[in-house]
């Protein structure tokens, strides 16, 4: 990918191997991506749609996290069962409901649209519930003690001690929706909201074809950030998925 944005047309298509562009086009690729379409604007959607799923899933995951572990009441195990046979719901087969309930609300085309089907994470929920049976139940009882409520041992104990759960956590979120090219394509109908994976489709022409030198950069530049944030986050991202006991 990163190659074939470095190359001119003619030798994208020639017919011989060649790792290294004869001559770089690098600049004539990449001022196209950016000037072709509004690529920046798409990026500053897809930060805006994927943090705000992210920070909504903490807010349900945490706390269903810490009643599925740490708290004891009659049905946990069914409601647990229940949550992780939902790992098994692909989102295709729930995208009529949810196209249905954001025509009902009103957001369609709208950053509303975008991030509310996903505010619940079945996954995130799962991976915070294994990462808080780690957690020592007299860390929970002391702080009882002490007289925090519920929700004050999940905020000011539970998630501190989970940082690294919540860092991994947010590594599948992000580059998940950050990709996310089929509910975007439902929802999303203006350039003004649309999300990376929909700007990449700008430089596909059906009647004087695929413009793959700006396409290779555009997905470049996409694809730059979720690296970048992976090399930064992957000691904690590896921590979190070992002591979650996810094999």
């Amino acid at each position: 990918m990163v190659i074939t944005s470095l190359k001119p047309e003619d030798e994208i298509f020639t017919n011989t191997l060649s790792i290294m562009p004869s001559n770089f086009s690098m600049y004539e690729n990449y001022h196209t991506a950016l000037t072709q379409t509004p690529l920046i604007q798409f990026m500053i959607n897809g930060v805006i749609v994927t943090i705000a799923i992210f920070l909504s899933q903490i807010v349900v995951a945490v706390p269903a996290a810490y009643a599925l572990s740490k708290l004891e009441y009659y049905g946990k195990e069914v409601i647990f069962i229940a949550v992780v046979a939902c790992l098994m719901i692909p989102p295709q087969v729930v995208s009529i409901p949810w196209y249905l309930l954001m025509y009902k609300f009103g957001w369609l085309d709208t950053y509303e649209g975008l991030v509310a089907p996903f505010t619940i994470s079945v996954f995130g929920i799962f991976l915070m519930r294994q990462f808080f049976n780690s957690v020592p139940t007299d860390l929970v009882s002391a702080a009882r003690m002490d007289g925090f409520s519920e929700f004050g041992i999940v905020w000011k104990i539970m998630v501190p001690t989970a940082i690294p759960a919540l860092i991994s956590f947010g590594v599948f979120s992000i580059v998940a929706h950050w990709n996310d090219y089929f509910w975007p394509l439902i929802v999303a109908n203006s350039q003004e909201i649309y999300t990376p994976p929909l700007g990449v489709v700008a430089f596909k022409s059906d009647e004087a074809g695929d413009s793959y030198g700006p396409l290779m950069a555009a997905a470049t530049i996409i694809v730059a950030p979720l690296v970048i944030c992976y090399l930064i986050a992957q000691k904690r991202f590896i921590e979190g998925i070992t002591m979650s006991g996810i094999k």
